[in-house]
């Protein structure tokens, strides 16, 4: 997740233009099918009103190194990352590193079902900064349908996350995603775009989350890496600001998304980013001006939120390296939203 291409303003202002003004999302809540049989053997967790979501690091780069069970209890979404491209287009697998510790795979297994036991949803991401996966057609779209069904079924994931950073096709990944959800009724869905992705609902991101709406949990974008963005008003606002946050969660709210499908992504740790930290109080600012329409900083939605999803952060791991700061003070916050 480290690491993002700075976008350009021209290209933002061009396309969020036309979402000044506009207001089609609705306050009700993320319609959630009933589980299938398969997957009902496998999950037990739903995920909550308002969700902490987290991304668990299946490898050792310099956080501290933790297993499924150590992963604060404040998490509600947990996002092993991340699944890894194989030689047939659009198929994903899933390797566990040795450097995070675990003796089988079935000790990992293990951990998921406790983590699924205790409320928590374990879903698999797939992409991240060095990842290379490519659904561009149909049969890599069928690819990667078959191997994500195949991986929930193999380790009991709840889900699936998208964090493809280097381009997606909204036509292909949308028709992967449905297959997915044919599969496993009860799939947690949740995607991971940078800032440019979600300027506009014509962008390919943006199309793929409304392509899903009916059965999508949450897009928590990244507000970090990104150097300066619109917001919903037109306005340009820096990264690592209130109105940063604020301003940039509006052009989804006001594009089409219901307000229980969009959470605000943040790093755990100025070490955890090459960008865009802030500190947890600043994210709490922000979800009550979202929720509530206070803390707010220059720019204030014309509404609230309430259905407000909640909050992500890059990573857990890194979380712990930074005393659980995010966990605690923004999980407790996330949960005590209206």
């Amino acid at each position: 997740m480290p690491a993002r291409l700075l976008a350009g303003l021209t290209a933002a202002l061009l396309t969020t233009a036309a979402l000044v003004g506009a207001s089609t999302a609705q306050a009700a809540g993320t319609h959630r099918p009933a589980p299938s049989a398969a997957a009902a053997a496998t999950t037990t967790a739903a995920v909550p009103r308002h969700a902490v979501t987290g991304y668990w690091q299946n490898f050792d780069n310099g956080a501290t190194v933790q297993k499924l069970k150590d992963v604060d209890d404040a998490y509600d979404i947990i996002a092993v990352s991340f699944a890894e491209a194989t030689g047939q287009p659009g198929a994903v697998t899933f390797r566990l590193d040795p450097a995070v510790g675990y003796g089988s795979t079935d000790e990992f297994k293990a951990d998921i079902k406790a983590k699924q036991a205790a409320g928590t949803s374990v879903i698999l991401s797939v992409g991240g900064e060095r990842g290379a996966v490519s659904v561009n057609d149909a049969v890599s779209a069928q690819n990667f349908a078959d191997s994500v069904n195949s991986l929930m079924d193999e380790y009991g994931f709840n889900g699936v996350d998208i964090d493809l950073e280097n381009g997606l096709n909204a036509t292909y990944m949308t028709q992967a995603l449905k297959a997915v959800h044919d599969r496993h009724g009860d799939v947690v869905v949740t995607m991971a775009p940078q800032t440019i992705d979600m300027q506009s609902p014509q962008n390919e991101y943006f199309k793929t989350a409304l392509g899903i709406k009916d059965f999508l949990t949450a897009v928590n974008m990244q507000y970090y890496n990104s150097g300066s963005m619109n917001g919903c008003d037109g306005k340009v606002y820096a990264q690592g600001t209130v109105d940063f946050l604020t301003a940039l969660a509006c052009i989804q709210l006001e594009g089409g998304l219901d307000p229980s499908q969009v959470g605000i992504g943040v790093p755990a740790s100025a070490r955890a980013a090459g960008g865009g930290y802030v500190a947890p109080s600043v994210v709490n600012a922000a979800l009550d001006c979202l929720t509530r329409g206070s803390s707010c900083g220059s720019f204030k939605p014309s509404r609230t939120y309430p259905g407000l999803r909640g909050a992500m952060t890059w990573s857990t791991n890194w979380d712990a390296a930074n005393g659980n700061a995010f966990a605690s003070q923004v999980g407790t916050h996330v949960h005590g939203l209206p």
